[in-house]
């Protein structure tokens, strides 16, 4: 199945997305029931140009210098939106707000000019067994007049029955934090949703996300991710594979610090609770990888 999908992300996306979540509303007509049967979904975005003012205010979030090309991972932001009309379809099997992003890598084949006109397609198959549960992989394909200039695959994960059977390998290694620290501050999620379209409300205010299970709001991963590329920035070549997976949740506010560590194709890194934390820094957030291309 495909279609072609012109809009963009937003709280009211992400309010039909949680519904099937919420107990008893999921029997309410008109609302998405699990348990449906596919093999493959599909969207398509429209080819959008990549305006300054969206790419400077997401460069500054994220850290990164402004440039006349797009910081590694802003295709995602063409992409997000596609992922949330995916699992929010009649015929997605699982509600978008029971899944967790465990794990995401991008390929960059050549940098994105600002002012160039990218075409985003996404595609979910079919759920692989998890130690926990099950995962989804969804991968985007972004191009550029027909040239694929960037590609992505997020790993989502429904938590559910255990499977002790099933093994879930990585060969991302840790790396001691060495520095910066990132100091982030309490509305980061709410900043990151404006320029991202991400609202979920796990990353807005502490209300909304102890509704959803959380003590306090949480950065989103995706930032946590771009942040730990910009620190790098300087170092990548301008065809890179970036593979990361997501530990444990950045309560907001609070501080972080990276650390990375050359290998032969690139760096591995990290990204953990800052010493300077009253609660100690032996939280690991983020583990990931760059490798030239």
């Amino acid at each position: 199945m495909s279609d072609t999908f012109t809009g963009r992300s937003g709280p009211g996306l992400l309010v039909r997305a949680a519904l099937p979540a919420i107990p008893g509303i999921n029997a309410l007509p008109g609302i998405k029931k699990t348990g449906v049967s596919y093999e493959e979904l599909s969207l398509a975005r429209e080819p959008v140009v990549l305006e300054r003012g969206a790419v400077d205010a997401y460069a500054e979030l994220c850290g990164f210098p402004l440039k006349d090309t797009a910081p590694l991972p802003y295709p995602h932001m063409l992409a997000f939106p596609l992922h949330m009309a995916l699992m929010s379809s009649p015929d997605f099997p699982s509600p978008a707000m029971g899944m967790v992003h465990i794990e995401n890598s991008i390929s960059g084949y050549r940098p994105i000019a600002v002012g160039e006109a990218v075409a985003v397609t996404a595609t979910v198959g079919q759920p692989e067994p998890h130690p926990v549960g099950k995962a989804y992989r969804f991968l985007t394909v972004a191009t550029v007049e027909g040239e694929v200039v960037w590609e992505s695959t997020s790993t989502y994960l429904v938590r559910g029955k255990r499977n002790p059977d099933v093994s879930w390998p990585s060969d991302l290694a840790e790396v001691e934090a060495s520095g910066p620290v990132f100091p982030l501050k309490a509305d980061l999620g709410r900043r990151y949703a404006k320029v991202a379209g991400d609202y979920n409300p796990i990353h807005l205010y502490p209300l909304t996300a102890k509704a959803l299970g959380f003590q306090r709001q949480i950065a989103h991963g995706m930032w946590t991710k771009a942040r730990c590329i910009a620190a790098l920035e300087n170092r990548l070549p301008g065809a890179v594979r970036v593979d990361v997976a997501f530990k444990k949740p950045v309560f907001l506010p609070s501080s972080v610090a990276f650390g990375a560590l050359k290998h032969l194709d690139g760096y591995d890194f990290s990204l953990r609770k800052s010493a300077a934390h009253k609660s100690g820094s032996d939280t690991l957030h983020l583990v990931g990888r760059t490798t030239a291309l």
